[in-house]
């Protein structure tokens, strides 16, 4: 199962990004530049700096939505979380990063499902102490480790 161990931020940088030239499908022009510009991730990534944090991720039960072990959550915690959004959870005093599903609400439960056929959702009901943390709006990996 996938957990996710939080991190707090700072959202106050600005990373020079060095753009590569658009790729046509014609010839290229040796004579063009690279472009330059700052990605801001207040500006860029971050909605609400006071309510987002980061999460690091472990553990397999979300890789076939793309979030692998290792890879940073960016939450946030000010989203109003919706059914099918991928939530951090916290559930009997542990996160967990999970599917949302509200389908079966009026039953009177709720689950947060995995994105690996090797896991099985987590049933929540009124017994569960249980809370939706954030909602994560980003992920980051390393590709090259």
């Amino acid at each position: 199962m996938a957990k996710i161990h939080i991190i707090n931020g700072e959202f106050e940088q600005s990373l020079k990004l060095q753009m590569a030239p658009a790729i046509k499908a014609g010839f290229p022009s040796p004579a063009q530049d690279y472009a330059h510009e700052s990605i801001d991730f207040n500006r860029d990534l971050i909605r609400h700096p006071e309510a987002t944090f980061y999460g690091r991720v472990d553990g397999d039960s979300m890789i076939e939505a793309g979030i692998c072990d290792g890879d940073i959550a960016v939450i946030d915690r000010a989203v109003e979380p919706s059914n099918g959004d991928i939530v951090v959870g916290f559930i009997n005093e542990e996160f967990t990063i999970k599917f949302l599903d509200l389908t079966h609400k009026d039953e009177g439960y709720i689950e947060l499902r995995p994105a690996n056929k090797k896991y099985s959702p987590i049933r929540i009901d009124s017994n569960d102490e249980f809370e939706v943390w954030g909602v994560v709006v980003w992920t980051i990996r390393n590709w090259k480790k």
